[in-house]
């Protein structure tokens, strides 16, 4: 899980993959990190004592046991060797544990994240839904579900 000291490796992890400005993430991760009975899940995965991937989660509103991924990064450099399908398990798997039922995951359904939809698709998760210009005119929200339990 993540703590105080990892928020500039997430910093970097955002600046070299552009998910979302670097400069928001401390807004974004102070409930965390100051609410003791937060409930969202902010988690890495670490080399050398530096944040090497991040991912965040929070419950789905007026829901029971669904929760949804608003964020999943690896540092650019090391993509594509398996870190990021160690952190959707270890999500998963944590999920389960502590009795949810449902993990979701919105992306964007441009030519740009066309890899990250088969990352999803190949970690059998089912598109679940498309909504049309939701992010901008022209790019769509597509909806990712997997059943935990």
């Amino acid at each position: 899980m993540v703590n105080k000291n990892d928020v500039p490796g997430i910093k970097q992890i955002l600046d070299s993959i552009e998910l979302f400005p670097s400069e928001i993430l401390e807004d974004m991760i102070a409930d965390y990190l100051t609410n003791p009975a937060s409930e969202e899940i902010w988690f890495t995965d670490v080399e050398n004592g530096n944040p090497i991937a991040f991912g965040f989660c929070a419950p789905e509103k007026l829901t029971e046991g669904t929760y949804n991924l608003y964020a999943l990064g690896v540092r650019s450099d090391i993509q594509g060797k398996n870190t990021g399908s160690k952190m959707m398990n270890f999500i998963e798997e944590h999920l389960r544990a502590n009795g949810h039922r449902i993990l979701i995951v919105d992306t964007s359904g441009t030519e740009e994240f066309k890899q990250t939809r088969r990352f999803y698709e190949k970690l059998n998760y089912q598109q679940e839904a498309v909504i049309r210009d939701f992010w901008n005119e022209g790019d769509d929200k597509v909806i990712f579900w997997k059943k935990l339990n």
